[in-house]
């Protein structure tokens, strides 16, 4: 089952040939045919920050912008890495057999992405729930498969959607339900410029589509 996870792990480079120009194939690993290496990558990302730096009016080489390249490089491989991680080293066969058809769920999960359209950060609180078929997955995990996608550049849509399609692959459970709260700062800094604005997504897969009183109970919790 777990060799099927990773064609949920999404892809870091544009595949303009089936018409995936947004760096996400909702599924599809795109393979770098590329020579580059990260030590060539990071050296793009240096000189790129540099022309924007030198662009909106600055000096790239006063001191206090001297090492902002670099910083910035470095942050980029921390604050993205969801598009080199491996979902089957992350999940690292943390599936449990057991007798239980219950709902889990998982509240008030901390995420952090940035936005695809502005490259500026988002932020907020993840809460999964799931029921289980024959087995559960560890606690850890499901943090983590939150943290992987939003480690990309991202639309809150999108990622509640990959949370939750990944967790019905690695589980194959009766339901699953996501919800994503968000603050967005290219609303808050930019634009309409408001202050507290925060979204909300969701996404539904089996029981949790079909039955409302299930829905429910999920949204309820979320309210305690």
């Amino acid at each position: 089952m777990l060799d099927t996870v990773k064609e949920l792990n999404g892809f870091h480079k544009h595949d303009h040939t089936n018409g995936h120009a947004n760096g996400h194939s909702n599924g599809k690993v795109a393979h770098n045919d590329g020579k580059t290496n990260k030590s060539e990558e990071k050296v793009a990302i240096e000189t790129a920050v540099r022309t924007i730096l030198t662009n909106v009016g600055e000096d790239p080489d006063r001191e206090g912008l001297l090492g902002t390249p670099d910083r910035i490089a470095r942050m980029y491989d921390e604050i993205l890495a969801g598009y080199t991680t491996d979902p089957v080293k992350l999940v690292n066969g943390a599936l449990f057999d057991v007798e239980y058809d219950d709902p889990v769920i998982v509240k008030e999960i901390e995420y952090f992405s940035m936005c695809e359209h502005h490259m500026l950060p988002f932020f907020g609180r993840a809460h999964i729930a799931y029921i289980p078929s024959d087995k559960v997955i560890g606690l850890s995990k499901i943090p983590r498969i939150v943290e992987m996608f939003a480690r990309r550049l991202q639309v809150q849509e999108r990622m509640t959607r990959q949370i939750a399609e990944m967790i019905d692959e690695v589980l194959q459970p009766q339901g699953v339900a996501v919800v994503i709260e968000g603050s967005h700062m290219c609303s808050m800094m930019r634009g309409v410029k408001k202050e507290h604005p925060r979204m909300m997504t969701s996404y539904m897969l089996g029981k949790y589509r079909e039955d409302k009183d299930l829905r429910r109970e999920f949204m309820d919790q979320l309210r305690k």
